[in-house]
This record gives C-alpha cells, structure tokens and sequence, in this order.
C-alpha cells in the first residue's frame, strides 16, 4: 500500500536500494504523535493516521484543507486561541519554532482534548518558504494526573500548616524570656527547632502556592501599578537586609550604568531626576513576591560586591533586572533553573536552603500576565534576572 516492496527483510525498491520515502512512510505511520505538514499558505499537504485519530478527521478529508478548519487550538475554556497565541499561526507569521504543552484540541465532534503541540518551521535560507510541521501529543493522561498530584499536594499542604503553625507558635513563646525562663543548652536546641519550623513552614506555603499556580487558582487583583515607585520602595526595603552583610544595593533607571538616561535612586542622591513612568497591569502583591525572591536569591548567593535593581523599557514592554555579583550559574544549570524542585547543585547552594520551588512560582506569576522571564548568568561572574512585562500606555 505504501509503494515499496520488502525483501529479505529491509524495504527496498526496485533497483534494490533502501526506499527512504518508503521508511518514513511507515515510521510516520506507525508512531503515536500525531504528525502534520503545512504549506507556507497554512494548507495541510500531508498527515499521519496518529493525527487523524487525535482530532476525529480522516486522513483523506484534511489534505487540501486550511489548518485553521481543521486544527482548532483553544484553551480551558474552548476559547480559540488568537493568533497571538496559536502556536501554528505564530510560526507562519515568524518563522520561529513555537510549543504549548498546556493547550486543547477541538475534534471533528467538538470534544476538547488535552494537547501538546510543537510546530517547527521548514526554511530555506532561513526564510519561511515551506511550510511548517506540525506535532501533536495527546496528553490527557498526563494532565490528569498531574491535577490529581497537584490537589494532593494543595490539601496535604494545607493540612499539615496548621499544627507547623502552632509548633513554631509554642516554639516562639518558649524563647521568649517573659514567657518562660531556660538555660542557654536549652536555647540553642529551640532555636534550631523554630529555624528548621519556619523551613518546613516556607516548604509547605511554597507547594500549596505552586499547585494554585498550576491549576489556575492562585489569588489574582491585577490593578495598574507604576513599577518605578514599586521598585524604589522595595529596594529601600531591601537595603537594610543587604547592608547587614556588607552588600551596597543600586536602584537604577535604564538599560546599562553607560545610559545616559540612567538616574541612581537611594537615600545618597544629591540631584532630583525626572523619573519615566512605566505602568503594568498585574497583581501587585504578586508581582512584589516575585521581586523579593529574585532579590533573596541574589542576596543568599553574594558574598561580596553589591546587587543591582533595574527598571527600563519602551512604548511595549516594562523591563525589570536584578543583577548581583554572586557566584553565577553554569551554562549546563540556566535551561532547567525554573523548573520544579530543581536546584543548582554545588557547594555554595548546598549550605544554603531552600525548597528548588521559588523560580517555579516566579515564571507562573509572570506568565500569569503574558510576561517573560530568564537569566544570563557566568560562573564567578555574578547573574542577571530579567522580568518583561506588557506595558500599560497612559494616555
């Protein structure tokens, strides 16, 4: 059926040389990710049964047709994704490859189906000139069953606050010297157990947060915030902490201290500077999570030097940094850092603790609010983290 004609065992044409339209043919056959082809125009020219079997279309019925008839991309809500969003309509309009792994489906009869989709771009000298293809994964196991560990970890998180909450709370009383009157052995023993509460603590508050996050239901009050006067007021916040162990913190306004339109803000400024205004629509108490822990990290992995926060952007984006002067990350640990539970392993994190869950919660927060986040980073050189956020234009 395939054209090809087996022999002793390999698939060979007539000349007897291996038939490699032939192999693909049934290698594309056979494997259970659904498989597309586009044109540059969005027309599909080719698909494999795994596809057809995903959405409800017959091979045969689809050829010819528009992608956009056929693979109907939305979200939880059924909401068509815009084009903005649809990975297929992006990497016909860039040429860039483009993957969610937390979109849906619609079948022929309408059904949503949970939907992993990679769409990569066929170039020709690095410009679009055929087409895309097109790889889909039904994931509706897997999605269900990361809800049900994310609700077993919400309730079993939510469960186990409140006797950690009471044990740090008589761990308090007991250090507190018009409460109770202990010797100094005795101090130490209880201090260790209210520092190793708080962790555990942190630890519990940190996966409740993130299983709110991945299923939707973290608390959200976007509101329009100028991030400059957010900015100064934490980094002011912050200095103290920071001055404490020998650390100088900056908060700058540009992109680099060559920038002319840069003006340092701190208590030490001897000249007035007109300020932009950079707006964002987000949750401010979100967003201020976010900036406290990118700052705590910095902070716990700087020996010496200072850290950095900056603010800059244009007439789109809002742009926030916060560079220090710490021991950096390698090249090999930057792809995975916001991944859950990661942590870099060496000898500096390694006396330091920490639950691998904070940068997890930062990049849902900002994806929350179509923003972007990432670092660049150098071992013995220090790190940057970069925050871009749509900007609200006030008229």
């Amino acid at each position: 059926m395939f054209g090809f004609k087996k022999k002793n065992n390999t698939f060979k044409n007539e000349n007897g040389a291996l038939d490699s339209k032939a192999l693909s043919e049934i290698i594309l056959s056979t494997i259970d990710d659904g498989v597309a082809l586009l044109d540059k125009n969005g027309v599909v020219q080719m698909t494999n049964p795994a596809a057809g079997k995903i959405i409800g279309w017959e091979q045969k019925d689809m050829n010819g047709l528009d992608y956009a008839s056929v693979f109907i991309i939305v979200n939880e809500k059924n909401e068509p994704l815009t084009n903005g969003a649809n990975p297929i309509a992006r990497t016909l309009l860039d040429g860039v490859s483009h993957r969610d792994n937390n979109a849906y489906i619609l079948t022929k009869n309408k059904k949503a189906v949970a939907l992993g989709i990679t769409v990569t771009p066929l170039l020709e000298k690095n410009q679009l000139l055929n087409g895309a293809v097109i790889v889909l994964r039904d994931v509706t196991n897997e999605r269900y069953q990361d809800k049900q560990r994310a609700e077993f970890i919400s309730t079993a998180s939510h469960e186990m606050r409140t006797p950690v909450a009471a044990i740090e709370g008589y761990l308090a009383l007991a250090l507190n010297d018009k409460v109770a009157r202990i010797d100094d052995k005795a101090r130490s023993y209880l201090e260790k157990a209210h520092d190793s509460t708080q962790h555990l603590g942190k630890l519990f508050q940190d996966l409740l947060t993130t299983a709110k996050a991945e299923d939707g239901r973290l608390q959200n009050n976007p509101q329009e915030i100028e991030v400059g006067d957010l900015l100064q007021k934490l980094t002011e916040d912050m200095r103290f902490t920071a001055e404490k162990k020998g650390l100088s913190v900056d908060y700058l306004i540009g992109a680099s201290k060559d920038d002319a339109s840069i003006a340092s803000v701190g208590p030490s400024d001897s000249k007035k500077v007109i300020k932009p205004l950079y707006y964002i629509n987000a949750d401010k108490d979100r967003i201020t999570e976010v900036i406290l822990n990118l700052f705590d990290n910095a902070f716990k992995y700087t020996e010496t030097g200072k850290i950095t926060v900056g603010l800059t952007g244009d007439k789109n984006v809002v742009q926030i940094r916060i560079q220090d002067t710490g021991n950096g990350i390698s090249a090999e640990d930057i792809p995975h850092l916001f991944e859950k539970f990661y942590r870099v392993d060496n000898t500096a994190t390694r006396a330091i603790g920490g639950t691998g869950l904070g940068l997890f919660i930062c990049k849902k927060v900002i994806e929350m609010y179509d923003g972007r986040i990432w670092v660049n980073s150098e071992v013995g050189k220090g790190s940057t983290f970069y925050i871009n956020l749509p900007r609200v234009n006030k008229s």
